[in-house]
């Protein structure tokens, strides 16, 4: 079955067709040939703007789980031997402070119906009935439709289309490095601390690492969660050019949004607040 003939799909569908048909009927006269390309861009701006107040929300909700850290260590860590207690303390615990520990979610579930209706933007043969006239639309000659691994498969790889794309991966791939430079908070170091039954500070499984006696390390998670944005880079080179343009331009714009909000709320890389030095 094609998901894009589900219903509320294929409305998302079309409404994202007649949006970026528009656009570039619009940017024709500044962009030429490239019209759909830059529409495309504009529509992923527009979209981002559309969620700022999302992206304010996951920035503030990293500030809130890193301010409970402590309290939620300790109530991992009182009860250790009751899972099922220590959940609904935990749950207890964000209802009190009005957190929730899927925030920080919201603004990839957001993009997630904008990045399929770009994608089958250039996919589908037909949209509404009638054929698809985006499929025709180029970006320096390239078909917004093909993709990198694409190209390569059917031979039709050329020096223009293989440096625009190398050109695209590379901007992804820098943006996500800066990202996790910036953006990702170090990992924590407790002090080290004895056991109930007597086991000397630093012993045990994970010693060393302060971790709590009966808790597990998630240090190696967090590092690998960490290489995530780079994951984009990797897509890019399957989808199609155009959705190409749309992860370059809302990686580009969450480090920038993220930059600027953490300045507004006064807060670090960590998520801390800055402390003002006289």
């Amino acid at each position: 079955m094609n998901i894009y003939e589900f219903p509320p799909i294929r409305l998302l569908l079309d409404g994202a067709y007649w949006l970026v048909t528009t656009l570039s009927d619009l940017l024709e006269p500044l962009a030429g040939a490239n019209g759909a390309a830059l529409a495309v861009i504009v529509l992923t701006i527009a979209v981002r703007c559309l969620l700022i107040p999302v992206g304010l929300s996951q920035v503030r909700a990293g500030i809130t789980r890193r301010r409970l850290a402590p309290k939620i260590t300790e109530l991992q860590a009182k009860h250790k031997s009751d899972p099922q207690r220590m959940q609904e303390k935990l749950m207890e615990l964000y209802r009190e402070e009005k957190a929730s520990p899927f925030a920080g979610c919201l603004p990839v579930l957001a993009q997630t119906p904008v990045l399929m209706a770009v994608y089958g933007l250039f996919v589908q043969a037909t949209i509404g009935g009638a054929p698809n006239e985006l499929l025709g639309h180029t970006l320096f000659g390239i078909p917004l439709s093909s993709s990198l691994v694409g190209l390569i498969g059917s031979g039709g790889l050329t020096w223009v289309s293989g440096l625009l794309f190398a050109v695209l991966i590379v901007l992804i791939g820098t943006v996500a490095a800066l990202s996790r430079h910036l953006l990702t908070p170090p990992l924590p170091e407790a002090a080290p601390t004895a056991s109930a039954t007597g086991t000397p500070a630093g012993t045990g499984t994970h010693a060393g690492q302060g971790t709590a006696p009966g808790m597990p390390d998630l240090s190696g998670m967090t590092k690998i969660l960490s290489f995530m944005p780079f994951i984009t880079a990797v897509i890019a080179a399957f989808v199609p050019l155009a959705a190409t343009l749309y992860l370059m331009t809302t990686t580009t714009w969450t480090l920038c949004e993220r930059l600027v909000i953490n300045r507004a709320l006064s807060v670090d890389h960590t998520g801390a607040p800055r402390v003002n030095e006289s």
